[in-house]
């Protein structure tokens, strides 16, 4: 399926709901008219090396905005709406006027509801070039963010995983305990917080 075009729109994505760690970071990308499209797509169906080459290609291209929203604000706000502040913030980045605005899901953040125009679309990343190419840059800037917080807190393998809850970060996290990085309104980080002296499992 080919991915609609809506040259002059801003699509708006975010990366990074689910992790246990590291920012939520939201993207809003225009695409100017004529922009070559081709390989643009959901940035969870790439490789990490198109992923790459595609971000470079929209940055070099489009008019486009990176938004990051910090783990205390995650927890003082809870996810849903850190990711609907980290869209406004994308938005209000932008350096020219959106025609349209198109979001990735199925809410329109608040900041954003008085814009005429505006829609919220289940799977948009998969259907509106715009918002893929916003989920190429969110996804891209939040793997790089999660990279150098890698190097200030060593062990838990975030350069690999990003903070997903995958089987290496369970057991690091079991055996290092939470960092500054983690969320912690996330289980299990939640429960390791709350009760310090449990024991786990091996």
């Amino acid at each position: 399926m080919s991915l609609r075009k809506l040259y002059g729109t801003a699509g708006i994505d975010e990366a990074g709901r689910g992790p246990l760690a590291g920012p939520v970071v939201a993207a809003a990308v225009v695409l100017p008219r004529g922009f070559p499209v081709h390989g643009i797509d959901d940035s969870k169906r790439l490789a990490p090396s198109e992923r790459e080459e595609l971000a470079e290609r929209i940055r070099d291209g489009a008019t486009w905005s990176v938004a990051v929203v910090d783990v205390e604000e995650i927890d003082r706000l809870n996810i849903l709406w850190a990711s609907m502040r980290a869209m406004e913030i994308a938005f209000s980045g932008l350096v020219i006027e959106a025609g349209r605005v198109v979001i990735d899901g199925d809410r329109i953040p608040p900041g954003l509801a008085h814009l005429d125009g505006c829609r919220a679309i289940v799977d948009g990343d998969a259907k509106i070039a715009c918002i893929a190419a916003a989920s190429i840059l969110a996804k891209t800037a939040r793997d790089a963010l999660m990279r150098g917080l890698a190097e200030e807190h060593p062990g838990y393998g975030f350069e690999r995983h990003f903070g997903y809850a995958t089987p290496e970060h369970l057991r690091a996290l079991r055996e290092l305990g939470p960092c500054p990085i983690h969320r912690r309104t996330f289980s299990p980080v939640k429960e390791m917080v709350l009760q310090p002296c449990l024991i786990f499992d091996a």
